[in-house]
């Protein structure tokens, strides 16, 4: 395995950490934040409005992306949090003059995602808005698997300078299509943590032996 110390020097890598809400990205990422040339950031630090949609979801990602490159500048990676999958990540703007994307899933079973929210917001979300989150999370799982699966829920209504064409036409099985997947459902939360914290180390090592699939140059 390729020690921190020496990655650095293969480049810098945008580590996305996605799933939709109660799927343990906000503990699991704070549990990352002691890794060596790695800086935490969650997409809402930016503060989200009321009338938050696609569009404004994807300009976000975009200048968060901005500000992956700058922290590449100075030689790190950066570990954001958020919903955004891999399709908005590759279609954003300034995607290509990244190093490396790297992209991770945290999922969890339907039912376990309803009793987590139930026991964050008690009260708080009725079935109709509790079922949105679940159909939410079941699309992340089928998007992670299949680009061509259900691409509208990203691309309709969305940014205009979103650039959906780099990988509208690729299949389940093009290498470059890979998001690592871990059910958090019964895992605890210092399992999940060491789980990102291995994700991470992996794909450093990948990137470092050329075996990274969206190393630079991803996009030709």
């Amino acid at each position: 395995m390729v020690s921190p110390d020496d990655a650095g020097q293969y480049g810098a890598v945008l580590f996305k950490l996605t799933g939709s809400s109660c799927s343990g990205k906000t503990t699991a990422a704070r549990s990352c934040s002691a890794i060596d040339r790695l800086v935490v950031h969650d997409f809402d630090e930016i503060g989200v409005p009321e009338a938050a949609d696609a569009a404004w979801r994807h300009r976000s990602l975009d200048a968060w992306l901005q500000r992956a490159l700058q922290y590449q500048a100075q030689g790190l990676d950066l570990l954001l949090t958020g919903q955004s999958p891999l399709g908005e990540i590759l279609a954003s703007p300034c995607a290509p003059q990244l190093d490396a994307i790297a992209v991770c899933l945290l999922d969890v079973d339907d039912g376990e995602r309803a009793r987590r929210l139930e026991q964050r917001d008690p009260g708080v979300w009725n079935a109709a808005r509790t079922q949105s989150f679940i159909g939410w999370g079941q699309w992340h799982r089928e998007h992670a698997a299949d680009p061509g699966s259900r691409p509208e829920a990203v691309t309709v209504g969305g940014w205009d300078q979103m650039q959906w064409d780099r990988w509208r036409d690729w299949t389940r099985h093009d290498p470059r299509w890979h998001t690592t997947v871990i059910d958090t459902s019964h895992r605890t939360i210092d399992q999940t943590a060491s789980d990102v914290r291995a994700w991470i180390a992996a794909a450093r090592a990948d990137l470092a032996e050329a075996r990274l699939s969206l190393a630079a140059g991803w996009h030709i």
